[in-house]
């Protein structure tokens, strides 16, 4: 089975799949107030319609061993962890047919959002650390109903990460 080791976040590395935010550490330009600094727009996105705030938990496994990996064709997702970093595994678009070769896994720290864009292959976020990580996802309402494309791999395609 092929192995996958998990990289650091950059903007250089993650760029080809997303952005991200550190919002526990937040830097940059602020609005600042006699006892506030507000950090405006550090992500945005055009969902049209409502949005969908959804919570997810995921049980660790003793194993990273992915098996399927899922796409949204018309929209980004939105991933934030709450009380654990997550290890986030990412592949390039490529027209509906899964690309596990060219798989990357990224440590996202806790209170780091991140968007993926449109076509990226992901699937849940894995708990680092925690027995059981807990994540906002936020997407178009329904998204998973109407623009949601999941792939069972082949044994041969399936892969581990590792740190």
């Amino acid at each position: 089975m092929r192995k996958i080791r998990v990289e650091k976040l950059t903007r250089d590395a993650f760029n080809a799949f997303g952005m991200y935010y550190d919002f526990a550490e937040p830097e940059g330009y602020a609005l600042t107030g006699e006892l506030h600094r507000f950090y405006p727009d550090r992500l945005r996105d055009a969902y049209t319609g409502h949005v969908g705030y959804s919570g997810i938990a995921v049980k660790k496994p003793e194993r990273m061993i992915v098996h399927a990996v899922e796409y949204h064709t018309r929209t980004s997702e939105i991933i934030l962890p709450l009380n654990d970093d997550i290890v986030l595994h990412v592949a390039p678009p490529t027209n509906g047919v899964p690309a596990p070769e060219e798989t990357h896994a990224f440590l996202v720290p806790k209170g780091t959002m991140v968007q993926l864009k449109p076509g990226v292959w992901h699937l849940c976020p894995l708990p680092a650390n925690a027995e059981s990580l807990r994540a906002l996802i936020i997407l178009p309402e329904c998204t998973y109903a109407n623009d949601c494309t999941v792939v069972d791999l082949t044994d041969e395609q399936a892969f581990e990460i590792e740190f």
